[in-house]
């Protein structure tokens, strides 16, 4: 492989502070760019999204510590720079920096798109706030094997830095949609053939009742009030899940998985 650039060692260049702006979102919805941090992350898009990464930027002791992702970025033709531990600590939002940081563009993804794929599996993310729950429902889909995670307009922003680290990966593994205005998402699912399923605890159905093997999407509200009203009305059932203990309910990230795999069981009865 070839030698990386000579170290950037300056955190106030103009480098380092365009990388840095990457935090804010407005600067990533002008430029279309986000920053992933971390191995896990940087090693899944040179991975699986390495047409997606603009910069590769590493420190010298993670150079050798992740030698197999910097040889895999370098094998793909990525531009991979070495920079000094303060100038990885200035580019991003981590308060401790584990040596690798990528700058990556967004890949668009649309809704219909995702509907001329035929999926089976689909959730509708809808005044997601979070940025961890977010994060953690797209690992979850990713890991049940949804064919796309779909994100309200009203949502936070799955390109800011505490999703993209919470998602360990799984964003560059599946489309996310957003941007997407609720009603008139659910209303274009249905009329896909698609049955849509409200998460919600004032359900009248039972998630063991279900029978899941035809294609629907999961829809799940704000983790402060849930699903609105209106919502709700909109979607084919309102569902919720069984609570045998004391607890008083399951959080959105917990909810959510609980209903993917649930989902995962009847379109994947054999675990493959």
């Amino acid at each position: 492989m070839p030698p990386l650039s000579t170290p950037l060692t300056n955190p106030r260049s103009d480098r380092v502070k365009a990388v840095r702006a990457l935090s804010r979102r407005s600067v990533r919805s002008r430029t279309g760019r986000f920053l992933a941090e971390g191995p896990q992350s940087v090693r899944e898009v040179v991975r699986w999204r390495p047409e997606t990464v603009v910069d590769l930027y590493v420190t010298a002791e993670a150079a050798a510590r992740y030698a197999d992702i910097v040889d895999a970025a370098q094998e793909a033709g990525l531009f991979v720079h070495e920079v000094t531990e303060p100038v990885l600590a200035a580019m991003g939002d981590t308060e401790q920096p584990q040596g690798l940081a990528a700058v990556c563009q967004v890949v668009p993804a649309s809704l219909e798109g995702v509907l001329e794929a035929g999926p089976r599996l689909l959730v509708l993310l809808t005044n997601v706030r979070d940025p961890g729950n977010a994060g953690t429902v797209i690992r979850g889909a990713d890991a049940a094997g949804a064919d796309a995670v779909l994100v309200s307009e009203s949502s936070v922003d799955v390109y800011g830095p505490k999703v993209v680290r919470s998602t360990a990966g799984s964003l560059f593994h599946l489309p996310v949609v957003t941007g997407l205005p609720v009603e008139a998402t659910i209303e274009r699912l249905r009329a896909h053939g698609i049955r849509v399923l409200a998460a919600d605890g004032a359900g009248e159905r039972l998630l063991p009742e279900l029978d899941l093997r035809a294609p629907h999407a999961w829809v799940m509200g704000n983790e402060a009030w849930g699903l609105e009203p209106h919502v709700r009305d909109r979607c084919d059932e309102v569902v919720r899940v069984p609570i045998h203990g004391k607890a008083e309910s399951l959080n959105l990230a917990m909810a959510a998985t609980v209903c993917l795999y649930a989902s995962a069981g009847a379109l994947h009865p054999l675990g493959r």
